[in-house]
């Protein structure tokens, strides 16, 4: 239950939302503690993968990619674990998941003067590990959220979410490549024991919330309910998806500085527009949201697809955040209403598993357009899969008003 609604009557409404907030945060802070994980080698990996162990480049790669196959099979069975055994359970596996494969990757790096295979294969078992944590930690942090606030805070539960997730990828990133310059690979793998050991404590201490009962509905059931709005959400993730892989190399063919600022740019416009506009989700409902927001992302991508400018490129880098910021939740919110109480949980799973999906397919997709359009082309590209998220997003919006009718 919201904390808000045990305050007194003369709680002033600013103090029950604080109390609200915070509560909240205290679930989504285990989703935060997955992306700072994954954040964390992730800019390292590849360069050490390819220069410092000799392996190709697209080996390189596919030591990134394999995580998110393996969050991406999980993701079915972390629902499953939400809501059979309860979302703390799911949490506690996924913050042990997360603490083994800081161990792996403090053993390969150790291992870096033994037989390189061994070394790479501790990578990968890492990678492996951590991917099945971000679906445990993160499927689980976001149920136990929504079960303890109420499900009237679904959209909220999911923005902050959202907000952790990207925080994590944003806070880890540069944080690991100053670690691994100083201290190596080994000091990366210490601190993420060190957080998802702290983070399992944390979560151990925490009060359970009892699982719904009732029966469980097939998972292909669930997954016919959510596939539509999961397709919405990995389509109109595209736009994300190619400025963070491409945007660099863009500028580059621009002759242009300041790539790194578009991203900047997107992360700011999109944590702006999550937290003042998240409770439009619970008064219009979260297919108009859904709509206007793909509109202004489409509006965001367009502009890089035709900037001539790096100042035209920074302004669509902010407008598709903030157009980008509430398809997720707006969405979400309506793919949960597709399935009783009881089964949230698989349906968060497979609804997110359908991002982790755009994120892994995009990068070959749109690197095989720049190979024979340029790479302005990718921006087109991505246009053309948000306005099929929005046409997608207009149809279930009709069905669900002729349901309703």
């Amino acid at each position: 239950m919201d904390t808000s609604a045990t305050d007194s009557p003369s709680s002033p409404a600013t103090d029950a939302s604080y109390s609200g907030a915070w509560q909240i945060i205290s679930f989504t802070y285990f989703t935060l503690v997955c992306y700072l994980s994954i954040g964390l080698p992730l800019a390292i990996l590849p360069a050490y993968v390819h220069l410092r162990m000799g392996y190709s480049a697209a080996l390189a790669g596919s030591v990134i990619s394999i995580q998110y196959i393996a969050t991406f099979l999980s993701r079915p069975w972390a629902g499953r674990i939400s809501d059979h055994a309860g979302a703390k359970v799911s949490v506690l596996w996924g913050m042990g998941a997360c603490l083994a494969s800081g161990a792996l990757l403090v053993f390969a790096a150790a291992l870096h003067r033994s037989p390189m295979w061994l070394s790479l294969a501790a990578l990968i078992a890492s990678r492996l590990a951590l991917g099945v944590g971000e679906s445990l930690g993160s499927t689980g942090a976001t149920l136990w959220g929504i079960t303890a606030a109420g499900p009237e805070h679904t959209a909220r539960v999911i923005s902050y979410n959202g907000i952790s997730t990207y925080g994590g990828l944003a806070l880890g990133a540069p944080l690991g490549v100053v670690m691994a310059q100083r201290w190596g690979l080994g000091s990366i793998g210490l601190l993420t024991i060190a957080l998802a050991g702290l983070s399992l404590l944390l979560a151990s201490a925490k009060r359970p919330l009892p699982v719904a009962p009732g029966e469980h509905l097939p998972f292909r059931d669930v997954l016919g309910r959510v596939m539509p709005h999961g397709m919405g959400l990995a389509l109109g993730g595209v736009g994300y998806s190619v400025l963070a892989t491409f945007v660099t190399l863009f500028y580059a063919s621009r002759h242009w500085d300041g790539a790194a600022l578009c991203l900047t740019s997107f992360g700011v416009a999109f944590i702006v527009a999550r937290l003042s506009f998240i409770q439009t989700i619970n008064r219009f409902g979260g297919f108009p949201v859904a709509m206007t927001c793909l509109a202004v992302e489409s509006a965001g991508v367009a502009m890089m697809w035709l900037a001539h400018s790096p100042w035209t490129a920074f302004a669509g880098a902010g407008l598709t955040g903030f157009g980008f910021s509430l398809v997720f939740p707006a969405l979400g919110v309506e793919a949960v209403k597709r399935v009783p109480e009881f089964n949230r949980g698989t349906a968060l799973g497979v609804y997110t598993g359908f991002s982790d999906v755009s994120f892994f397919l995009v990068g070959p997709t749109a690197g095989a357009v720049i190979g024979v359009f340029g790479y302005a082309s990718a921006f087109l590209f991505a246009l053309l899969c948000v306005l099929a998220s929005l046409g997608i997003v207009v149809v279930l919006a009709l069905r669900h008003e002729a349901e309703v009718t």
